[in-house]
């Protein structure tokens, strides 16, 4: 699995982005609604610029591999100083299944619990959504409840599954990788 690391969301990520976005089911299994398809440079500067600023309450982060290169996008939103939203998490298509979802994750809870101080981090996915669902519980998210029918696509009503993982919940699953991290250096 290749290491990642997050970046800050900027203007020379968005062609990339837009690509990434195949037809209006894509735009909205990824922003649930946020965006209107198609997806232009417009609504993502308006997106970007809402994340600056010392009263902003959302972090925008592109995740790049070892090699410097875009491999996917996953934003903290909402951010009240208890709690976040994970939100607006995707994979760049082509390198999907490769375990990316999780590192990316696992770097967000980080920037979350460990930078911002949270107590909490919650997120909706849509329930047909298996594999993101199996990402987030095994990095330590708790399935809280469903939304039935909550969303319309086309001809389509999609349903939500809400999930949340706690900071005590995130640090007691941290500490063995904490140990062994620190076990290499010694």
């Amino acid at each position: 699995m290749d290491a990642l690391s997050l970046r800050r969301f900027d203007r020379l990520d968005f062609d990339r982005l837009i690509a990434w976005i195949e037809n209006p089911e894509a735009l909205m299994q990824w922003a649930g609604g946020f965006f209107r398809y198609p997806l232009d440079r417009t609504q993502l500067e308006g997106y970007r610029a809402s994340a600056e600023g010392q009263a902003a309450t959302r972090r925008i982060h592109t995740a790049c591999d070892v090699a410097g290169q875009p491999v996917g996008h996953i934003e903290l939103n909402d951010i009240d100083g208890h709690a976040a939203r994970l939100c607006r998490v995707m994979i760049d298509p082509s390198r999907r299944s490769q375990g990316l979802g999780r590192v990316m994750v696992r770097l967000a809870l980080r920037v979350g619990f460990h930078e911002l101080h949270l107590h909490r981090i919650e997120l909706a996915v849509f329930d047909f959504n298996v594999a993101a669902i199996r990402c987030y519980a095994q990095e330590g998210f708790i399935r809280e409840g469903h939304l039935r029918e909550a969303r319309r696509v086309g001809d389509a009503i999609w349903s939500l599954d809400l999930m949340a993982i706690l900071e005590d919940e995130w640090r007691t699953r941290r500490q063995p990788l904490v140990d062994r991290e620190e076990g290499d250096r010694s």
